[in-house]
Order: structure tokens, then sequence, then C-alpha cells
């Protein structure tokens, strides 16, 4: 995020590992009146029809675009999940757009008198916006729960599901940059316990 956000409100960076529990952790937040900046919707937004980022999409891979001009997300995952410069040329098309739109949220959002916002992302750390935020949340649960989990979410074998989490960045390199870490690796009520002993820390410096 930029300066002016995050001088704007309190912007709190959300973040985990596949399967770890970060949108049910989003979900508690915003079910608590504080709005929360999802960035994989972002990313939806940044490549609609019009937009220039799906022009310069289209640009490098012509073959993703669908016959009605949208994108093919399927068609552009195979392509760049299979090559890391292909998916490194990927993000320098989408990441400074989708950090251009949560700015413009997070701008809206102060303007509308609120005084914390969180922005959910899966690649806070592994780009370092984290460091422009005023503060990082990580989810986090065991490495055979998150292989479960994913089984089950996406309809994995447990080899595809192991090696998807082996691709990420080691959840405790995310947990080494947390400001707060919530443990989702237990009961549902022991997840909103954590959520709301974080959020009144949040919001307790929040308001100093």
């Amino acid at each position: 995020m930029g300066q002016l956000a995050a001088r704007a409100l309190t912007l709190v960076g959300l973040t985990g590992g596949i399967a770890s529990g970060k949108s049910t952790v989003a979900r508690l937040i915003a079910a608590r009146g504080i709005p929360v900046l999802d960035a994989d919707q972002l990313a939806r937004a940044a490549v609609e029809p019009g937009q220039p980022a799906l022009a310069e999409i289209a640009r490098q891979w012509p073959q993703v675009i669908a016959a009605d001009g949208r994108l093919d997300r399927r068609r552009l995952g195979a392509i760049v999940f299979a090559d890391t410069a292909e998916r490194a040329r990927l993000e320098a098309i989408l990441h400074p757009r989708i950090a251009a739109l949560a700015e413009q949220h997070a701008a809206a959002l102060a303007a509308q008198g609120h005084g914390l916002a969180f922005y959910e992302a899966s690649l806070l750390v592994e780009t370092g916006r984290h460091h422009e935020l005023d503060g990082l949340v990580v989810v986090t649960v065991s490495p055979e729960t998150q292989i479960a989990r994913a089984m089950a979410r996406d309809g994995l074998t447990r080899e595809e599901a192991r090696a998807r989490v082996a691709a990420q960045l080691p959840l405790q390199d995310k947990v080494a940059a947390a400001t707060h870490v919530i443990d989702n690796d237990g009961t549902p009520q022991a997840t909103v316990a954590q959520v709301d002993r974080v959020l009144q820390a949040i919001g307790a410096r929040a308001v100093r």
C-alpha cells in the first residue's frame, strides 16, 4: 500500500499458507464490522475486459483470451504455474495494479470514516508488501493439517496437496515477519477467541 493509505487508516495485512484458514479468519473479521480487502477479488477486477492489465496479458499470451474477450484463467494458470519465468511476467503485470486498486479502496474506506481495515493476500511476505502495512497477521496450521484440508477442499491427492504446500514459502518464514499469529489448528471456538484478541490489540494501538 502507499503512504497515503497508511496515513489515512490503519491497514493490516492478513496472510497464511494454502488451506491455513486465512479466508475463515477474514470472514470472522468482516463479521465484526471491519472491512477486509481481498487481493483475489482485486486481481479479478484488474483483468476485466477494458482494463490495461488484460490488454498486456493479451499481448503476452494471446491464446489465453476467450472468444468473448474475457480471460481464460485455467489456460493462463496452466502456462504460468508450469514456468517460473512466465509466472514472474504475470506478477509484474498484475501486482502493481492490484496494489493500486487496494490503495484506492483503502482511501475510500478512510473517507467513509473507517479507522481500521485488513488486506488479505497470499503473497504479502513473498513480495515484501508487508513492510508497507501497519502490521501483519499470519494464520498458521501444521503441514499435515494443510495437506488434509487442501485434499478435502480442492479434491487433491495427498501427493498433489503436499507438492502445493512445498511450493509455497514455509509458514514459519511468514510467522517470522508477523506482528500477530493466529493458530488455526484447534477448534473453531479457539480461532474465534484468537481473532478477538488480535482485533483488541490492533484496535487499541490504532486509536493512539
